[in-house]
């Protein structure tokens, strides 16, 4: 174990270089997670989540408004989509919905960028941006679920984007990875690990984000925190990079207490990550525990913690900027 995290912490100072290295602008990875602040992770979660968009259920015209609020943002940011140009929709039949009473077709939303020096080996970048509809009159906005990992999503791209124009992209590729149907049984994810757009072998690892905007109740007392579930289950490596990415560039605990094998919730069971898993990609579930407005009405924006959900994202970004940027990719060392 110390060897390892030893290890991890000298490949984490390679990382930590990777920006200045590159013939670009002379801005550091810091710099870069900088560029992800709340204001503008509040600006778009109030749209995301606005009522406008219907609650998000699969299939349903505000889940189509959310596809569309995604791909537009990629369009804008200049980052392009992985296979076809402006085809930023992975299109997913109604039939594939088979345990829905009346199934309709939806779509992943999907955006690439390209790695520098290793082209071929795929990080991939995952958060549900379906939520369930309007019951009884009242729309679920999903500000956290999955909002808020929708949202940092968006920020990680953008960060990542600008880092590409100033001439310090990542050296991996990175597929942003929105999945449709996670709230009726994780279709989305399941579609594309059975539909990949680019080979499963060549994904190096998924990091998946799935609600961290708020505080779970038993954390009251300690709030700064994040879960991690998942980083060791396939792969000790992950893990130790992992660690030593947040010691190094956060101030936030990392608990695992959903990472127990006993654990009743079962979440590293509930979330896109697993059909990752289920192939051997070695993954990470970021997640902040259920609250008591968890698959309610009230999962509204205003309750966000933004400076919690900043710090959050921008842990999540150091990860990946490491994953993508180390000199050896990651492997399911524990297989």
């Amino acid at each position: 174990m110390k060897v390892l995290f030893l290890a991890a912490l000298t490949t984490l100072t390679v990382g930590c270089n990777s920006a200045q290295t590159n013939k670009g602008k002379s801005m550091s990875r810091e710099d870069y997670a900088n560029t992800i602040t709340s204001a503008e992770l509040k600006t778009h979660l109030y749209e995301f989540a606005s009522d406008e968009m219907q609650g998000r259920m699969t299939g349903e015209k505000g889940q189509k408004l959310a596809a569309e609020y995604l791909r537009n943002f990629y369009q804008d940011q200049g980052i392009s989509a992985p296979v076809e140009p402006n085809n930023y929709y992975q299109n997913i039949p109604a039939e594939y919905f088979n345990r829905m009473k009346e199934p309709k077709s939806s779509e992943n939303v999907v955006a690439f960028i390209k790695g520098s020096e290793k082209p071929d080996e795929i990080l991939v970048l995952s958060a549900h941006y379906d939520h369930v509809g309007i019951k009884d009159g009242e729309v679920f906005n999903g500000a956290d679920d999955d909002g808020s990992g929708t949202i940092a999503m968006l920020e990680m791209a953008e960060a990542f984007q600008q880092a590409v124009k100033d001439g310090n992209g990542p050296k991996r590729s990175i597929l942003f990875l929105h999945v449709t149907g996670e709230e009726i049984g994780l279709y989305g994810s399941k579609y594309y690990t059975d539909n990949p757009i680019f080979p499963l072998a060549n994904t190096v690892a998924n990091l998946n984000t799935d609600m961290i905007g708020r505080i779970d109740p038993d954390k009251k007392d300690s709030p700064n925190y994040v879960y991690l579930i998942g980083s060791d289950k396939l792969s000790q490596e992950l893990h130790d990079v992992s660690e030593a990415v947040a010691k190094q560039y956060s101030d936030l605990e990392l608990d695992y207490k959903f990472n127990d094998e006993n654990d009743p919730n079962r979440f590293y069971y509930r979330s896109d990550h697993y059909n990752f898993a289920k192939n051997n990609i070695p993954i990470i579930f970021y997640f902040n525990g259920v609250h008591e407005d968890y698959h309610k009405a009230s999962d509204t924006p205003d309750k966000i913690e933004y400076e919690l959900y900043t710090k959050r994202t921008r842990l999540i970004f150091q990860t990946a900027w490491e994953v993508a940027n180390r000199e050896g990719r990651i492997t399911a060392d524990k297989l």
